[in-house]
């Protein structure tokens, strides 16, 4: 999977104008490599020509490297007394690794993460750079038979972790008590259905009017109280492809216009997954929730696009924004989440994540959405 992501953008290079490229964007090293690290305070460099792929690697993670990609040119720094040789830096083998890219040739880079010392490493050995984080991040756009499976198990498990913290919330237990349900449901599933795999994740229960419209917070130590509104927002990454679920729930008796702006919310975010296929924009399926929440005189109180992209990154391109006139095509994933954030009433969002398919849809998590079924 990993080599044919390799030849593929090698075979794109004369389109590209390159003879060469450097990855140092951390989920497109993945990508092209199946290496993802848990750090990268020390760098590491992803770089190919026409015929051999390198690694600059810290030694520490030199095995990982050797058991998770088929890259033989493993260029290994140090940080020990007793390996590391005076002066040694991942740059002294930086420069190793682009002596063997075509003297003053074009080497794609990605410009918004490649840094500005390797950039200046590069041209000031000859070197041409052109952009290619467009490129790239168009072959990720459409998802492959086996990231569509990855990214299946994860809708069902982001689904189960969910459920049970849902199903477990009540007065008294904090935001992170309230997460906690649900990640040992996940960490016990994972460990009984799917031995030697990894998982990450991440998990935020903003609770009451105010914290509730704030759309990204960590869940903190604040207790949930009587009457509550709570957005419980979840992502699983499987053996790194992801999938995200949110539901936004109360405790106790919503307000009138509580009752009324989630209902609009989730006529919003239902006609959005109703519609999206294959050959819209992604503008279109941001203008039928846009719509529908203005309609109800609530435009003012959205303050993030309809959805995003999904599969190694938590947020990926492409975006279902007001000004995306990318056309959607078959394989893409999206998590569909169009929010209203009222002051002094609360934030409302659910979110689910849809694989495009040349039959429509695909809902990959599930949880109910009614507001009778939100109450507990």
């Amino acid at each position: 999977m990993f080599n044919n992501r390799v030849q593929k953008l090698r075979n794109d290079f004369p389109k590209l104008g390159i003879d060469a490229a450097i990855i140092m964007n951390f989920e497109n090293q993945f990508y092209f490599s199946g290496l993802k690290a848990i750090t990268y305070s020390r760098p590491i460099v992803l770089g190919m020509d026409q015929r051999e792929t390198y690694l600059v690697i810290p030694s520490l993670e030199e095995e990982h490297a050797k058991d998770k990609t088929a890259i033989e040119n493993l260029y290994v720094y140090h940080e020990t007394k007793l390996a590391s040789v005076e002066g040694e830096s991942y740059l002294d083998y930086f420069v190793k690794l682009i002596a063997h890219f075509p003297q003053h040739c074009h080497v794609g880079v990605e410009y918004s993460s490649c840094p500005v010392i390797l950039r200046n490493i590069l041209a000031d050995n000859g070197f041409t750079l052109v952009n290619v984080d467009r490129h790239i991040a168009e072959m990720r756009f459409t998802k492959d038979d086996e990231e569509l499976k990855l990214i299946r198990e994860a809708g069902r498990l982001v689904s189960l972790a969910l459920k049970n913290s849902l199903e477990n919330a009540k007065e008294g237990i904090t935001e992170i008590e309230l997460d906690q349900f649900g990640n040992t449901a996940l960490f016990q599933e994972v460990a009984r259905k799917h031995p030697n795999s990894t998982l990450d994740f991440f998990a935020m229960s903003p609770s009451g009017v105010k914290r509730t419209n704030m759309p990204h917070v960590f869940s903190n130590t604040r207790k949930l109280e009587k009457n509550d509104i709570v957005i419980h927002s979840r992502q699983v990454g499987f053996n790194g492809y992801r999938a995200e679920c949110e539901r936004t729930f109360f405790l106790g008796e919503p307000t009138k216009d509580q009752r009324n702006i989630f209902s609009i919310a989730v006529k919003a975010q239902a006609e959005a997954l109703k519609q999206i296929k294959i050959g819209m924009l992604a503008s279109e399926v941001n203008e039928i929730a846009r719509q529908i929440i203005a309609d109800a005189g609530l435009e003012k109180y959205m303050n993030h696009r309809t959805g995003h992209g999904i599969g190694i990154g938590l947020h990926e391109e492409p975006s279902l924004r007001f000004d995306n006139q990318l056309v959607l095509e078959k394989g893409m994933v999206f998590c569909v989440e169009p929010g209203i954030y009222v002051p002094g009433v609360g934030g409302f969002r659910h979110s689910d994540t849809v694989i495009l398919t040349e039959d429509g849809t695909e809902l990959i998590t599930e949880y109910p959405w009614g507001i009778e079924e939100l109450l507990f």
